[in-house]
């Protein structure tokens, strides 16, 4: 009988926990592409499948969770968005990420406030976009709700993750 390899073992959960996750965000957000949330800001979602990214950097290196996003933005972008909706999602997925990331390692902020100014930052990140291709100072009219709907929208997210995190200890 064949003894098994902790690490390939290892390894390939990893590999099998990262494509389900990537699944599962990919389908949070078609969900949110097929039921718009009519928000007084254009192009404001919810963000459901950041649900993934937050669970995600508590159970994963920081390394699978960027796979992971980077792969939902293309995979999402190509099936149901465009060229553009990929630089956008691109800019904010990844500058929330790195916020959340930073935030979380502190140990000081709570899966609510790390997912707070990770919404905050994803849609600065995407207004950055916005401005250096539009050029324009009436987008600064924008910048306010952008980041309170985010963090809204972060906070929704993070009480969510919390709650779905009592009752699967392996996502603490």
């Amino acid at each position: 009988m064949l003894s098994p390899n902790k690490k390939t073992d290892n390894l390939t959960r990893k590999v099998a926990l990262s494509g389900i996750l990537t699944c599962l965000a990919l389908v949070f957000s078609y969900v949110e592409h097929l039921i718009p949330i009519p928000f007084p800001v254009p192009g404001v979602k919810l963000g459901l499948a950041n649900l993934v990214v937050l669970s995600g950097l508590y159970i994963l290196s920081p390394v699978n969770v960027l796979l992971i996003l980077t792969a939902r933005i293309i995979l999402a972008a190509f099936m149901f968005g465009n060229l553009s909706s990929l630089a956008f999602s691109l800019c904010g997925g990844i500058l929330s990420f790195f916020v959340m990331l930073s935030l979380k390692r502190t140990l000081s902020f709570s899966k609510i406030s790390v997912s707070i100014a990770g919404g905050a930052a994803h849609n600065l990140g995407q207004f950055a976009v916005a401005f250096f291709f539009l050029k324009s100072n009436a987008l600064l009219i924008y910048l306010s709700p952008l980041i309170l709907l985010g963090a809204l929208s972060g906070a929704l997210i993070g009480i969510i993750c919390a709650a779905v995190s009592k009752y699967f200890k392996f996502l603490d």
